[in-house]
């Protein structure tokens, strides 16, 4: 009775470690690190005054008091460069600009120490600025990295700040900017680089440095219901693609789950992009520029109707390894897939065609998927032709139909001996001349008959 006890304890604990393992195993991926890049504008334009003060010391001063309000953040580090603060102007230099505070961990007091020292001096090379900038963020594999602008002017050295803004984002590098324009509206010249805020008062820069941050650091949540042919939020357990909407590059992958209520779960997504979504049926489906609103619950429906194809053969207890069958949409000549038989795969609801890849090849077209159904395809179990020849030669074998032979298949001519093959039943005509007859009167043809489970035996030669 003891052993019985102790074994009974012994397997509960193989379990419950097999559970704890699977759980392990199914930890969430950590949240990405959110890098935020400060590209601020000393050029000589910011010693001008505004509302209360130096434009340069309002910028000091809101700046400050935000990384102020980020001290103790998680999962965050910052970075300081400038631009236009190295070299009086005149002369224009047009390459005015550093990385003053590179990232890192806890580097708020020290960024804020940087700030005091900044004098502006120089010119606006904008462009340059950006395209430095996107050198700033070190390798990594799960980052956020973001930019904030803040300039009281425009470009001054013919560069082009969009085309720069845009090749870093085409290459991943960053997220759409954000750019704050202090004193006027430049809206018409930055709209195209990121999002633009104007800070046409001091309060209102201060609204749009809380806004951005609020932006870049909030989570924001959606779901994807995949729909059935009803409206009905039912298909799941389906692979899902999320594309950025600009650069094209992959942002996320899941596999579609339902949540304890039997609703789609919740995705945590990155709300500074749009997306263009394919949900991985057979064939796929897509939904492009999804815009979320950050901080706020977005649902998203993609239709998805599905329904089974199952492929079986009268098998009658024996079955045929590999046969495979091409499915295609109706009409159409693209391979939507190559399923195996004795498998049932799932399809969006329609007609399709299939080709069967038996000898010789069986096609049934207008197959019909209908909504949570399962369609299903039987064809007869194939015969085996054993071919037997005492060397190798030229030829092939034919099905006889309607008093006409159609081809099936060519002989080897480097084999000798025997060829087998797999053939639906029917009836069969095989023509060989050997390589070593010169001769087209030495041809050799035999009619037989496949028979379903069967096997034929047929002897090529006199």
């Amino acid at each position: 009775m003891k052993i019985k006890t102790l074994l009974a304890a012994l397997i509960l604990l193989f379990i419950s470690q097999g559970i704890s393992a699977q759980i392990q195993d199914e930890n969430p991926k950590p949240p990405p690190l959110t890098r935020i890049l400060f590209v601020l504008d000393a050029s000589q334009s910011m010693y001008g005054r505004w509302q209360s003060d130096m434009k340069i010391s309002i910028a000091r001063k809101l700046l400050s008091n935000l990384l102020d309000s980020l001290q103790g953040t998680k999962n965050i580090e910052l970075a300081l460069r400038v631009y236009g603060h190295q070299y009086p102007f005149p002369p224009q230099v047009c390459n005015d600009t550093k990385l003053i505070v590179p990232f890192s961990e806890n580097n708020i007091p020290t960024i804020k120490h940087k700030l005091k020292s900044i004098n502006p001096k120089g010119t606006t090379p904008i462009a340059y600025a950006l395209e430095q900038a996107g050198y700033d963020f070190p390798e990594c594999d799960n980052c956020r990295n973001i930019i904030i602008l803040i300039t009281d002017g425009l470009e001054e050295c013919d560069g082009d700040p969009c085309a720069v803004s845009h090749a870093l984002q085409k290459r991943g590098v960053v997220l759409k900017p954000f750019i704050i324009g202090i004193g006027r509206n430049f809206a018409e010249a930055f709209d195209c680089v990121g999002t633009y805020f104007d800070a046409s008062s001091e309060m209102e820069f201060s609204k749009a440095l809380n806004v951005v941050i609020s932006q870049a650091l909030n989570s924001t949540t959606a779901q994807v219901n995949l729909l059935d042919e009803y409206g009905k939020p039912t298909e799941t357990n389906v692979s899902m693609t999320f594309y950025d909407n600009f650069s094209g590059l992959i942002k996320y992958n899941f596999v579609h789950a339902m949540n304890n209520k039997g609703v789609p779960d919740t995705l945590s997504i990155d709300p500074l992009l749009a997306y263009d979504i394919v949900v991985h049926t057979v064939p796929p489906q897509r939904v492009d520029s999804i815009a979320l609103t950050p901080g706020k619950h977005t649902t998203i429906a993609v239709e998805t109707p599905q329904g089974h194809l199952e492929l079986k053969l009268e098998s009658r207890g024996k079955t045929v390894r590999d046969l495979k069958c091409i499915v295609r949409r109706d009409g159409r000549m693209e391979t939507l897939n190559v399923q195996l038989f004795s498998q049932t795969e799932k399809y969006i609801t329609g007609k399709y065609d299939l080709e069967v890849l038996t000898l010789p090849r069986i096609y049934i077209n207008d197959v019909e998927i209908k909504q949570s159904h399962t369609t299903s395809i039987e064809i007869p179990l194939p015969g085996i032709a054993v071919i037997e020849k005492k060397a190798s030669g030229y030829g092939g074998v034919y099905l006889y139909e309607n008093n006409e032979l159609n081809w099936v298949y060519n002989f080897r001519d480097n084999v000798a001996q025997r060829e087998t093959l797999v053939l639906q039943p029917g009836t069969y005509t095989a023509i060989f001349r050997s390589k070593y007859s010169k001769n087209s009167a030495f041809t050799v043809e035999r009619t037989f008959v496949v028979e379903s489970g069967k096997t034929v035996n047929v002897k090529l030669y006199r």
